[in-house]
């Protein structure tokens, strides 16, 4: 049997094919629930999760595969049937980036499986979730660790333009001004900048020359609290 062809004949009728040779129902819903156990647990490695969504990562696979062979393999069907699984999703409350991708791989794999090409299916869980744990690994896409959000405060008769450009030019490898904002009743000015430190000793250091530059007023380092990851 070639790695890309289907278990299913190609002559398939419009009975259950689960009833017709159960041991391809079987081996198809068992695979498919397999399959959605590895995304469930590929899924929880390092990430912040609750139990509902584990669940619901861990059967829909085999769900979506009986739905699938209930169609008896249609390929119209199956991509109406994924089409109606998206809407679902999309109606409910919103979910992180990486929750969405898991959700549309657990239907992949429940969809492909449910069409007899359980080849394919396996190699794309092993390949996808393979990738997604490297990434993991190797924190690809996070923010750097140095970086911060710096807000100083300064009275209103200071030109904050060139302020403090030579000490973001000493302690910093980037320093961007993202806003300023009127306080008390305009009588000061805070100061918003994104950025990156060159040595996290040097952090206190930093904002005491600083506090020289802005008369001793408030100043807030704090790191960058990262975004939910909405799509």
């Amino acid at each position: 049997m070639s790695v890309v062809s289907s278990i299913f004949r190609n002559d398939i009728t419009n009975e259950l094919i689960g009833l017709e040779k159960p041991w391809q129902f079987f081996l198809c819903v068992g695979l498919a629930l397999v399959l959605g156990i590895i995304i469930a647990l590929c899924y929880m490695f390092k990430n912040d999760f609750s139990k509902s969504l584990v669940f619901t990562i861990a059967l829909l696979p085999s769900i979506v595969c009986v739905l699938i062979m209930l169609v008896s393999g249609s390929m119209g069907a199956a991509i109406a049937v994924g089409g109606v699984f998206g809407l679902t999703r999309f109606r409910s409350a919103t979910g992180t980036s990486r929750e969405i991708v898991q959700i549309f791989l657990a239907m992949a794999a429940g969809l492909v499986t449910g069409l007899g090409y359980i080849w394919i299916a396996i190699i794309l869980v092993l390949v996808v979730e393979a990738i997604s744990i490297i990434f993991t690994l190797i924190r690809f896409g996070e923010s750097p660790k140095l970086r911060r959000t710096l807000k100083i405060t300064i009275p209103e008769e200071l030109d904050y333009s060139d302020l403090f450009d030579d000490l973001f030019e000493k302690y910093t490898s980037k320093a961007v001004l993202v806003t300023v904002k009127l306080k008390n009743l305009g009588t000061l000015f805070q100061l918003t900048y994104d950025v990156i430190l060159k040595n996290e000793k040097e952090e206190k250091q930093f904002i005491d020359e600083l506090r020289v530059r802005n008369a001793n007023l408030d100043i807030l380092c704090s790191k960058v609290v990262q975004n939910p990851e909405n799509l």
